[in-house]
């Protein structure tokens, strides 16, 4: 396992499994199974309905708590001082562990930004304070951090954002590094049927004629030839999987390397389209949902 380094000096595990649409019922049975091939990094949200799960899997797997670095992300609709302080408070109880490693905001509410500010603050206080190890943010855009940074004192650690070869976000790359901040990806290999709505008529990047070359060349697939991709340039990267053969083969890719070529032909496919919603696009709906308690 490759780990990297938060600008808090705190440890990530590059490869993380992630949970993002796995319904309660499959989600034990799949993090147990990426903890059994190697994985050390579990990727949640409040908004995924899948907390608990994940912190049964991890009881269930045998492997040390603190040998399991677990991420969590606050919902908007929690959004605010008092409420994000709360919403710790039922991602914790959920999952069944007094402190989280990671745990950031999930989206920029850029219609409320006033309560994403208010919420930061909070997860600065949850850390002061020992309960969680990092803060982050997910899917800002420059000017997002350039207001959070501006109205707040601890600099993120992590942004999770949308990478993958056919939408590569360079420019938020460019500020996450000139701000020490991490650029964790989200949707790595670029899942298709993530978003339905979302760019209905985009391509799928596993049928990718020069992903599916250079995956012939190394003798493995085009995910794991992304996920190389990913982890050579210096991200942290989350697929995600419920298939037991898939969670494994996609934790194997600490065992070839791709040359400077390879990674130039995967960077040229950048299409600037992404599959995901435009965080700067107001969506009221969102602070409808109620994170249940429990």
């Amino acid at each position: 396992m490759i780990t990297l380094t938060l600008n808090n000096n705190v440890e990530l595990p590059a490869l993380g499994f992630g949970v993002f649409q796995s319904a309660p019922e499959v989600t034990t049975q799949a993090v147990e199974s990426a903890l059994s091939v190697g994985y050390r990094h579990i990727d949640t949200a409040a908004i995924y309905g899948n907390e608990r799960e994940v912190g049964e899997g991890i009881r269930r797997s045998g492997i040390p708590r603190d040998d399991v670095f677990i991420e969590t992300k606050v919902w908007v609709s929690d959004y605010g001082y008092d409420e994000a302080l709360h919403a710790f408070d039922k991602a914790a109880g959920k999952l069944g562990v007094e402190q989280l490693d990671l745990l950031i905001l999930h989206q920029p509410a850029t219609d409320r930004f006033e309560k994403t500010i208010a919420a930061y603050k909070a997860l600065e206080t949850l850390l002061a304070d020992g309960k969680v190890r990092a803060i982050g943010v997910s899917n800002f855009m420059p000017h997002h951090l350039e207001r959070l940074l501006g109205e707040t004192s601890v600099v993120p650690a992590v942004n999770q954002i949308e990478v993958h070869p056919y939408f590569t976000q360079p420019e938020v790359q460019k500020a996450d590094a000139e701000h020490g901040i991490l650029t964790q990806a989200w949707s790595p290999i670029g899942g298709i049927t993530f978003y339905p709505g979302f760019g209905d008529e985009r391509r799928n990047v596993m049928d990718d004629p020069t992903l599916q070359r250079v995956a012939a060349e190394h003798g493995k697939t085009a995910a794991q030839v992304m996920l190389r991709w990913h982890l050579q340039q210096g991200r942290s990267a989350i697929p995600k999987s419920t298939n037991p053969e898939r969670i494994a083969q996609n934790f194997d890719v600490f065992d070839f390397e791709l040359s400077a070529e390879d990674i130039a032909r995967i960077d040229a496919l950048d299409t600037g389209v992404r599959n995901g919603p435009d965080p700067d696009t107001p969506r009221p709906e969102r602070f409808a949902i109620v994170i249940p308690e429990a």
